[in-house]
Order: structure tokens, then sequence, then C-alpha cells
């Protein structure tokens, strides 16, 4: 969602929006993370951001290649993204590599694959942490 955005935008809290939409603060901080917003949530946060309940539901899923901050990055980090665009795509395959681990840890002989997919799973957690520190996404 691209509440943060907005939010940032007009230079407010999460505390302020809260208090203009009626919401806690809590629950501007799970729509922010990319959680489930109600209808009623959404049809706060659009009255006070003054624009319909569809912008606040599309996914941004462009990154700008032409940004200066893009051409900044070296290579090798522009090109690790694996054809995944999203945030929330990001995370699934985080988890995926996880559980993968995990189940060839209990159920394989050969443990040392796992160990793998938890090397796959530490490298995107930090790709993608320093795409959120780059404010990239």
């Amino acid at each position: 969602m691209i509440i943060k955005k907005l939010r940032e935008k007009k230079n407010w809290s999460q505390e302020q929006l809260a208090i203009m939409c009626g919401l806690s603060t809590r629950t501007i901080q799970r729509i922010e993370s990319g959680n489930n917003a109600s209808i009623e949530s959404l049809k706060s946060l659009s009255a006070v951001f003054e624009v319909d309940i569809q912008t606040l539901t599309k996914e941004i899923t462009v990154i700008d290649k032409e940004s200066a901050a893009w051409k900044a990055e070296p290579l090798w980090f522009r090109y690790q993204f694996f054809g995944i665009k999203t945030k929330r795509h990001a995370q699934i395959g985080e988890f995926v590599l996880i559980a993968l681990g995990l189940y060839l840890a209990y159920f394989s002989t050969t443990h040392h694959i796992a160990w793998v997919a938890f090397a796959g799973a530490y490298i995107f957690s930090k790709l993608f942490h320093r795409m959120d520190i780059k404010n990239l996404w």
C-alpha cells in the first residue's frame, strides 16, 4: 500500500495520521507494513488523503531504474532480484527458503543441503533490508 508514501509526502507522523483518521497508531503501523486493512480503515484513510480507495489498495511494483539512487547501487546488487518486485513477494520467498531449510534439516539425511536454503534466506533478507534502507521499493 502507498499509505506510508502519502503520509511522508505530507510530513505527518503515524500518530498524527492515526488521530486524523480516528484509528489507532498500531493500525496505521500494520497497514503500512503490508497487512490487510478493513474497508472502514480504508475509507478513513482515503478521506484524510483525499484519494479514492482504489488508489490506496494498488501496489507499487515499479522500480524506477532511471533514478539516481538506483544507478548509484553496485551492479551485483541491481541484478539480484530474481524477478521479485514487491516487498510482499520478497517476504514470501524468504519464508519459503526458511521452511525448505527446516524441512530438509528434519527429513533429509544430508543436513548440509538445509544450510544452503538457510544461506539463501539470509542473503534474501540482507538484500531486501538494503532495499528498505535505500527506499528502493
